[in-house]
């Protein structure tokens, strides 16, 4: 039996971060999404130990401030991707420069400088993602997904996913539709 499981990527890195920190002892405050203010000072072996308990669940704890302010970038782009209602309507670049209170010419030279990639096409790759998650739940049409994400067009999200993924939205939600069938036959 499988189970198909729909789950907020937000809720359940902050709930690892809480129990891990909540394991190790720490008093802490979520201050926002991807930050953690920690209210004593702790012990290198001990902080080494809480990235390490992190680091098994693909969470990292970031050192330098251009790695802080790059994962910033990603973490406002995801919050902004993952957004229960539709994507907002402001171009990017503000939604971005207004979040983390940095010029863009400075924030997407700075993302490009560290990762090798633009946050244009980071951008993409999470929208992609997110329509996959969506086509894989079946709660929404092509077309509301292209909304929701904010395309001009259906042609034009079929576009984009099919150039990241190599199949089209349709064939992609048959392809999971017929595994569906298959395995309630078995």
């Amino acid at each position: 039996m499988n189970l198909y499981i729909k789950y907020d990527i937000n809720t359940a890195c902050k709930k690892i971060l809480q129990e891990q920190l909540d394991k190790m002892q720490l008093t802490y405050a979520i201050i926002g999404f991807g930050e953690v203010e920690l209210k004593d000072n702790i012990p290198s072996a001990k902080l080494k130990q809480l990235s390490s308990n992190l680091n098994n669940y693909g969470i990292e704890i970031v050192g330098s401030h251009k790695s802080i302010l790059v994962q910033k970038i990603k973490d406002a782009i995801v919050e902004m991707v993952y957004m229960e209602e539709k994507l907002p309507t402001s171009k990017t670049s503000s939604y971005l420069a207004d979040k983390l209170k940095h010029r863009y010419g400075y924030i997407s030279n700075l993302f490009s400088e560290v990762t090798y990639t633009s946050i244009e096409n980071f951008i993409i790759l999470q929208k992609i993602e997110r329509a996959k998650q969506l086509l894989i739940t079946n709660e929404l049409t092509i077309t509301e997904i292209a909304w929701k994400l904010n395309y001009s067009s259906v042609a034009h999200l079929s576009n984009q996913f099919k150039n990241v993924t190599g199949l089209t939205p349709s064939t992609f939600q048959r392809i999971i539709n017929k595994r569906r069938d298959i395995k309630q036959m078995v």
